[in-house]
């Protein structure tokens, strides 16, 4: 996952012949597939026609260069009408207003984050009021010129955390929190198990005497047992629970 500002600005590098193919300049946004479909680029000897590179053609994005596998990646806009097309509609999203498809006004995108493998917009970073939201692209209606058109329930999807819109450390952290929900449940379960141990044996009187894991007396033969006596047996491991239990008076 990278933002529109890591890429601007890099050099692209030819990897057949290690020679630099001028700098990224723009992002090209495809506002109908949510997605960053041109880079064009910034070259001395290329001041009249405009140059660009498909994002399809891009080998990688680093944090000092975006590399192409040769210099026939680089296409003249004017010769694709639609590469034109998507360049002249001039969709930034940076500095546009949030809008929800009701009219309501919600923040204003200072940036957006795409998916550096496959150029589709991941999200984008927003100001709500005087907080700063993270806003995953499901939640976009339409990439306009001038407003961003986001669903009525918008808000509900406001992360707190930028990295969650890879989907990647989204998942990570589902995963973690579901590990986490499942050791919760599973001690509550056994919190509820030794509740019950208790419940079953408290007042009740000791038939035999109970050993610890140590080799000696525990609880003696006649012991009345009391809360404190059986939580020091569970203490001590199941095998010393299922004993006493087993030698106590019905």
């Amino acid at each position: 996952m990278k933002n529109s500002s890591q890429i601007t600005g890099l050099p692209i590098i030819s990897i057949s012949d290690g020679q630099q193919v001028g700098k990224v300049k723009t992002l090209v946004i495809n506002p109908e597939k949510g997605s960053v479909d041109f880079l064009t680029i910034e070259h001395e000897d290329w001041q009249v026609s405009v140059k660009a590179i498909p994002f399809k053609k891009v080998v990688g994005i680093g944090e000092y260069a975006v590399t192409v596998e040769s210099d026939n990646a680089v296409i003249d806009l004017n010769e694709i009408p639609i590469a034109n097309q998507l360049v002249n509609k001039k969709i930034k999203i940076i500095s546009t207003k949030v809008m929800t498809r009701k009219g309501e006004l919600i923040g204003e995108a200072i940036e957006y984050y795409i998916d550096d493998e496959t150029g589709n917009i991941l999200g984008m970073e927003m100001k709500s009021g005087s907080n700063e939201e993270a806003l995953p692209s499901e939640y976009v209606l339409t990439y306009g010129k001038d407003i961003l058109i986001v669903k009525e329930d918008a808000a509900d999807g406001f992360l707190n955390d930028i990295s969650l819109l890879d989907p990647q450390n989204k998942q990570l952290k589902e995963n973690e929190a579901f590990i986490t929900d499942m050791a919760l449940e599973e001690e509550s379960d056994i919190e509820t198990l030794k509740e019950r141990q208790i419940e079953l044996l408290n007042g009740k009187k000791v038939t035999a005497d109970i050993w610890g894991q140590n080799g000696t007396v525990l609880i003696p033969n006649g012991t009345l047992l009391t809360r404190a006596i059986i939580e020091q047996a569970q203490t001590e491991g199941p095998n010393v629970v299922v004993e006493l239990s087993m030698n106590v008076e019905a």
